[in-house]
């Protein structure tokens, strides 16, 4: 199985900019990432990276960077046409997933179908493995939606993999509360958030300020 890794490069994860600066950003989006990739290749997939620019990968030199500048739908539909099918399946896992453990990507990756789900919450698609060779993607709006809407079209009977650790991923501040309340104790992404932010429960609700 091939897998892949979306990653921006640049001015990551800008609906954090009220609580983190731009390099507190990137070192959040370079953890997040490290993590994502420890948990594929613990799988024992080796996950190469498609970036939208030149970087160096975090924690290890050795994973392969493929550079498309592109929007994600075609440049994740590229590395498809390329690959996928039957017997050469592609898994694309969003780099954003900081509660992704190895278990939870075997279940993705281990589910039977040509074409397997991991949504994410709001309607986007967190993950997911093609085995088939016409399958393409669309990012825009209700992706889940779209997606399934695609595979209609190609006769597909998608198969979805309801799971919490993929449907996370990371884009606003109430997102930092899932990550310091369930990301494993050794995670990076856990780690850089701890040090900086600790958990609120005010008025009933949870959420995360500023450690002084």
């Amino acid at each position: 199985m091939r897998v892949v890794v979306p990653y921006r490069v640049a001015d990551p994860k800008t609906r954090l900019a009220s609580l983190c600066s731009p390099a507190e950003r990137e070192a959040l989006s370079r953890a997040m990432l490290a993590d994502v990739l420890d948990a594929v290749r613990a799988v024992g997939e080796a996950p190469t990276v498609l970036a939208t620019e030149a970087f160096d990968p975090p924690g290890d030199t050795e994973t392969p960077v493929r550079i498309d500048d592109r929007p994600l739908s075609p440049a994740v539909n590229a590395v498809l046409a390329e690959r996928a099918g039957p017997d050469s399946p592609v898994a694309v896992v969003m780099a954003d997933l900081a509660l992704a453990t190895p278990g939870a990507l075997s279940a993705l990756f281990d589910a039977d179908g040509p074409v397997v789900f991991a949504p994410g919450r709001g309607g986007g698609t967190n993950a997911f493995v093609s085995r088939h060779p016409d399958f393409r993607t669309d990012y825009h709006g209700a992706s889940y939606r779209d997606h399934r809407r695609i595979c209609e079209d190609l006769g597909v009977t998608p198969t979805t993999v309801d799971s919490y650790r993929l449907g996370t991923d990371v884009d606003a501040p109430a997102d930092l509360v899932e990550v310091l309340l369930h990301a494993t104790a050794d995670g990076r992404t856990r780690d850089f958030l701890a040090d900086r932010f600790a958990v609120t429960t005010g008025d009933g609700r949870v959420g995360v300020e500023r450690r002084e």
